[in-house]
């Protein structure tokens, strides 16, 4: 009907201009992050190694960066640049500001812009308040909350004229307040707070900024800690409403959501991937 009518209002027989930009676009499927690249810190496994596959399957190029796991990060680049993908491994510190500069630095070198920053390295531990000791607190709130502020000093002249989106990977933990796990809380919710004020800085120049604040999601580091043993497991489960725990791709994909254009009126949220797990 739509092909007649515009057959008619012109008068003879021809290929309408909307059919034409269809049969152009035969045969290429755009990818969501097509032509941008990502940088995923603390990227080597868990959520991070989820995060960079998924964007890498979906176009875009990743800096996989790591601390002291660079067989783990270059296994992640292998999976990306197996399936026809680009990226590389950068080891980098994020609480160090030499080593933040040299993470963008190395992504513009390799691909030759900036536009999407994922700030997920972390660290966590479990303690009673009085047990924990001010080493633990700084070495929580450097990684988390410095790592943060650092890394997204060093993106902001690297994003260009279009702007670009960060995702800071928070946690649930911070409005569910779980203890012993004060100082993790602390560093968390402190990331939320930052996320919002330079949302708002940074709105005018086109740059989204979000938080994605998992639950309990089945990662290495979770094993390592023992929250993901059996019995661990079916408390969570039994308080999830969807019925299971979380897993890295589940964060991935609302990652990839923020990441993308789809969500480019988005700025200054906080994302709770949780199952409902609150």
């Amino acid at each position: 009907m739509r092909h007649n009518w515009w057959c008619k209002a012109i008068g003879k027989t021809r290929t309408p201009p909307w059919a034409l930009a269809s049969q152009k676009g035969q045969g290429t499927i755009m990818k969501r992050l097509d032509n941008k690249v990502a940088i995923v810190t603390g990227a080597s496994k868990g959520i991070g190694a989820g995060i960079a596959k998924a964007f890498g399957a979906e176009g875009a190029a990743v800096i996989v960066n790591y601390t002291r796991d660079q067989a783990g990060a270059e296994g992640v680049v292998r999976e990306i640049t197996g399936k026809g993908g680009r990226a590389i491994a950068v080891q980098g510190d994020v609480a160090q500001r030499s080593d933040a500069q040299r993470l963008v630095a190395e992504a513009k070198k390799a691909f030759g812009r900036l536009d999407v920053l994922v700030n997920n390295a972390g660290v966590f531990s479990f303690a009673p308040f009085e047990q924990f000791s001010e080493q633990e607190f700084h070495r929580q709130f450097n990684t988390n909350v410095l790592g943060t502020f650092l890394m997204i000093e060093a993106a902001l002249p690297a994003f260009g004229a279009e702007g670009g989106s960060i995702i800071n990977v928070g946690s649930t933990a911070s409005v569910a307040a779980y203890p012993t796990l004060s100082i993790y809380v602390a560093s968390k919710s402190a990331v939320n707070g930052l996320t919002r004020v330079l949302s708002k800085e940074l709105g005018p120049r086109k740059i989204r900024v979000n938080a994605l604040s998992p639950g309990g999601t089945e990662t290495e580091g979770a094993h390592a800690a023992g929250v993901m043993g059996a019995e661990a497991k079916k408390q969570i489960i039994a308080s999830t409403p969807l019925g299971r725990v979380g897993q890295p791709e589940d964060i991935a994909r609302v990652a990839l959501f923020l990441a993308s254009d789809d969500a480019g009126w988005l700025t200054g949220e906080i994302i709770y991937a949780n199952g409902g797990n609150m």
